[in-house]
């Protein structure tokens, strides 16, 4: 007897053709499931990706706005008649001087970090020339100058002129941590509350970040307001756009998947 098989007989299927030929094509109603998850994730990746170059467009004007703003010759700062049009687009970083003196007396301290260290700004009430009431933030002290009295040789009596950037209040707190009025903690320059909190009455809706002036060393150290915006939207725009191509790319491959499985290929000649 013949040991050898039968030369007409078809060679063994491989194992991916066999997972083939088991493996069964989804129903109609989960693959269109399926392709409508696909379709929604990709038009939501396009959306941010859209969003993150509009962001990208606005980040860069604002940059634009600041540089232009911190270096200008300072303005006279909004009065009460100009308040309901201060915005942080058309208004936040100008330099603005200010006459008038301060009220010493009530001064709030709010939790810093700066190059300096960990310490707290100084935001004291002042009184202007003009009759309004403005909270100037004087600058920055380190913890062992907590105390008013400690740096009793800064403390600025009389008229004065102050000038600075003009900043938007900060309301409710940072984002790990909320104001607390009632212990008088502070960890945001919110200017309604921190108003209301020392009885000072109306104010304006914008605080100035003073700039650094020669006074004593226990003075706060003005001048310290961060004007570099970190700028990542090109790079989460090129990410969402990344993440919506592997979507469509996914798609693609899973309608040729299911498209071989509905019309597969015929016999190869020898099998």
């Amino acid at each position: 007897m013949s040991q050898g098989g039968d030369p007409l007989a078809a060679p063994p299927l491989t194992d991916d053709e066999r997972d083939d030929a088991e493996r069964q094509p989804r129903s109609a109603f989960v693959l269109g499931l399926v392709l409508a998850l696909a379709a929604l994730l990709f038009a939501g990746f396009v959306a941010l990706g859209v969003w993150q170059v509009h962001r990208l467009s606005w980040k860069l004007a604002l940059i634009d706005h600041v540089a232009h703003r911190v270096h200008a010759p300072p303005v006279p700062a909004p009065g009460p008649a100009a308040w309901p049009a201060v915005t942080a687009d058309a208004d936040a970083y100008r330099r603005v001087v200010v006459s008038g003196h301060y009220e010493n007396g009530r001064e709030t301290l709010v939790q810093a970090n700066t190059e300096l260290g960990p310490g707290f700004w100084v935001l004291t009430p002042f009184d202007t020339a003009r009759g309004f009431t403005v909270l100037v933030n004087r600058g920055f002290v380190p913890p062992e100058h907590r105390d008013p009295a400690t740096r009793a040789a800064g403390q600025i009596a009389g008229e004065t002129t102050v000038t600075g950037l003009l900043r938007i209040t900060e309301p409710n707190g940072t984002l790990l941590r909320s104001n607390d009025p009632a212990h008088d903690r502070w960890y945001s320059r919110d200017v309604a509350a921190i108003a209301r909190a020392r009885g000072l009455g109306t104010v304006a809706p914008y605080f100035i970040d003073a700039e650094r002036a020669a006074l004593p060393a226990q003075a706060p150290v003005g001048g310290l307001t961060v004007i570099h915006f970190r700028n990542a939207h090109l790079q989460y725009a090129i990410t969402w756009f990344a993440l919506a191509l592997l979507t469509l790319i996914g798609a693609g491959l899973l309608i040729r998947y299911e498209w071989r499985l509905r019309h597969p290929m015929p016999p190869t000649p020898g099998r």
